[in-house]
Parts: C-alpha cells; sequence; structure tokens
C-alpha cells in the first residue's frame, strides 16, 4: 500500500475547507469589481524547520494506540496462520522420514496434501497482510491530517517561514542535512499528544524467549 499520505496534503487538510468556505462567502458578498492586482513577492528573512511526518504520526500516542489496536485485532489470523504453517512443517517431516517400503501411492498422497495446504496457506497469509496493511493505511490517514493541522499551527505560531519534511519512504530525501535545532519532530509530537488527550500506551510485555529447535 501506499502507506504515506502526501506531506503538502496531510498539513493542508486541516485548513482547505475552511478557507474555501471563507472565500466562497467573501465572493458571494463582494460586489462585482476590476480583478486586483497581487501584490509583489518580497524576500524575507527564512526561518526554516523540519519534521520526520511519518515518524512523527506513528509516535504520537494516539498512533501507538492505533497499531496496537489494530496488531490485537489480528492475533487471532496470526495464531491461525501459525498453525496452518507448523501443520505444512508436520507434513514434509512425514514425508522426509517415510520409510523405503512405503508405497509409490502413499508418497503421491502425501505430497498432494503437502502442496494442498502450502497453497492455503499461502493464500490464507496474503490475504491477512493485504487486510493488515489496509487497516494501517486507514489508521494512519486519520492521524495523519490531525497530526499535520497541528504542525501548520505549530510553525506558524513560532514564526517559522518554511516546513520540509524529512525521511519519506517513499522517495530519495532531498534534505541532505539540517541542524538538530531545526527539528520539530518531537516538538510536534508533544503538542498533538496534548490536544488530542489520548493517554500513552501502557509499556508491552517482553515477548517470551523462543525455544531453539530441537
Amino acid at each position: 500500500m501506499n502507506r504515506t499520505l502526501v506531506f503538502a496534503t496531510a498539513l493542508a487538510a486541516g485548513l482547505a475547507s475552511s478557507t474555501l468556505t471563507v472565500q466562497a462567502v467573501a465572493q458571494a458578498a463582494a460586489p462585482a469589481a476590476a480583478p486586483a492586482v497581487a501584490p509583489a513577492p518580497q524576500a524575507i528573512p527564512a526561518k526554516v524547520a523540519v519534521i520526520a511526518f511519518e515518524q512523527a504520526v506513528v509516535a504520537t500516542n494516539e498512533g501507538q494506540r492505533a497499531v496496537l489496536e489494530i496488531q490485537k485485532k489480528y492475533e487471532p489470523k496470526k495464531a491461525a496462520i501459525d498453525a496452518e504453517n507448523a501443520e505444512v512443517d508436520s507434513l514434509k517431516k512425514q514425508n522426509q522420514s517415510l520409510p523405503s517400503t512405503a508405497t509409490d501411492e502413499a508418497r503421491a498422497k502425501l505430497l498432494r496434501d503437502i502442496d494442498t495446504k502450502e497453497k492455503a496457506l499461502q493464500r490464507d497469509a496474503d490475504d491477512a497482510s493485504q487486510a493488515y496493511q489496509a487497516d494501517l493505511q486507514d489508521a494512519y490517514g486519520k492521524v495523519a491530517q490531525k497530526v499535520g493541522a497541528t504542525a501548520v499551527k505549530y510553525v506558524q505560531a513560532n514564526g517559522f517561514t518554511l516546513l520540509l519534511n524529512v525521511g519519506s519512504q517513499q522517495q530519495a530525501d532531498p534534505v541532505l542535512w539540517f541542524t538538530q535545532e531545526t527539528d520539530i519532530t518531537q516538538a510536534v509530537v508533544n503538542e498533538y499528544n496534548k490536544v488530542s488527550g489520548v493517554a500513552a500506551p501502557p509499556p508491552q510485555a517482553p515477548a517470551p524467549a523462543r525455544k531453539p529447535a530441537q
């Protein structure tokens, strides 16, 4: 999936509807007039900020909670796929340990069973992966729009004139270097956590160590 929203879209989403509404009302109320001449652009002192936007979205309390909820939703499916995989492994071991006295028919039947179950396992794993990614994309998009609006408000309130996205997974990063003082990623995460009111998820218990294969 295209997990990442276009940064400009994410940042503009919180402001687009209100801006269009104000413009429409103003145009309807104002009398017809000659087109206004746009003022000449002027150079102003630049104050640039950078943000790792994708990282910020998933680092928010709401983003972390969404990921944990989706992971919990798919735990039963993962367990079922793990069981299918274990069954295929068991059949393969049976095939390897067949005695030389086994009939060709028995060998052929076992191979057919392995092939059937492997195809079913692959199909179930692909379906689960696609559904999982779609849920992640949907959850990410919802949080990204709100985090984008918070980022815009933050840079406006702090006098920044330009905000650059860094660390995008979809394309080569055009920002080759920046000082850490210009990175507002964590500041935006903190600001959004205050606005959203979502508490930080509880720490996850470490996964039990897997036993070595015999």
